[in-house]
């Protein structure tokens, strides 16, 4: 028996993560899409492909005759709409899948920590920049302590919709603390860059991290499983060049900007991240990338409830 989720947001996101859960999903079935906008692509492809839908919002999904089956919730709206979406989920007992930059469940990154908070009410899935770049923060934590880590994640500004725009300031501040909760580092800085070239270009995130000295050895074997693990769920999500390294200052502190003074190992790592297009441009692959991680956490949530 596959487990029912329900998606909140009819928008790019929302029905991207949609056609996941339909087409690639052996564990979870779609009990309904949930919007605001009658006249929402996204609702309209959902009756297409036989999917329950309330133009209503959540309220219009607490009376349908579907909702009392639905174990999972996606939210896939606004920071600002999500306070009031996880109210009403933890008032009829459903889990919620955060995928704004709310930040009011604990961060999970699937690679990392995926299986420390699954019995939480609700799941925050950082942000599409803190999804990509958080995993190579703590591959390098693996080897050496992150004293700091700075992400800049560049995407097309046709990939970024009225959500995403409306979530930027979210996004940096969520982004800057994902780095450190999840990612390990002691301090974490994030910048995000619409990118206005037509054609658009692939999501690509460049991440910077200050660290104790190390073996760059064993640092770049650590930086290539941590890809291979992040590919899993998804295959778009690959290094640009191999990982640079540079050793600051030698027993002399150096003055690095917006740090202070730092004796190390820099390290940076190149990444592109390249969508599935299941329903987006193979552009997006900032909203490829949150959809993939929100569906394999929900897909993990299943499996250890039917295990135990």
């Amino acid at each position: 028996m596959k487990t029912k989720v329900a998606i909140i947001g009819s928008g790019n996101i929302g029905t991207d993560l949609m056609i996941k859960v339909l087409r690639t999903s052996d564990i979870l079935e779609m009990g309904a899409l949930v919007g605001i906008d009658p006249e929402s692509d996204g609702l309209a492809r959902a009756k297409k492909m036989g999917v329950p839908v309330t133009d209503k919002g959540i309220d219009g999904l607490v009376e349908m005759d579907e909702f009392k089956d639905i174990e999972i919730l996606f939210d896939a709206t606004s920071a600002k709409a999500h306070a009031y979406h996880d109210k009403i989920a933890r008032e009829h007992g459903k889990q919620i899948i955060d995928m704004t930059p709310a930040a009011i469940g604990p961060y999970v990154v699937p690679v990392v920590n995926i299986d420390q908070h699954l019995d939480a009410p609700n799941i925050n899935m950082v942000s599409c920049g803190g999804q990509a770049t958080i995993p190579m923060v703590e591959a390098v934590q693996k080897v050496a302590k992150v004293h700091y880590a700075e992400i800049v994640a560049s995407i097309a500004s046709k990939s970024a919709g009225p959500g995403t725009r409306a979530n930027i300031d979210e996004f940096t501040v969520t982004t800057a603390t994902g780095l450190e909760a999840v990612g390990g580092a002691d301090r974490g800085k994030a910048i995000i860059v619409l990118n206005p070239a037509d054609p658009p270009v692939m999501m690509r995130n460049t991440v910077y991290t200050l660290s104790e000295d190390a073996d760059t050895a064993a640092m770049a074997e650590s930086v290539a499983k941590q890809v291979e693990e992040v590919q899993s769920y998804v295959p778009g999500y690959r290094l640009k060049q191999e990982v640079q390294f540079e050793r600051i200052g030698d027993n002399t502190p150096v003055e690095i900007p917006g740090f202070g003074e730092f004796v190390g190992l820099k390290t940076s790592v190149f990444l592109e991240v390249e969508g599935a297009a299941h329903y987006l441009p193979n552009y997006a692959g900032n909203l490829d990338i949150m959809t993939s991680a929100a569906l394999k956490t929900a897909e993990r949530l299943v499996q250890l409830k039917k295990a135990a």
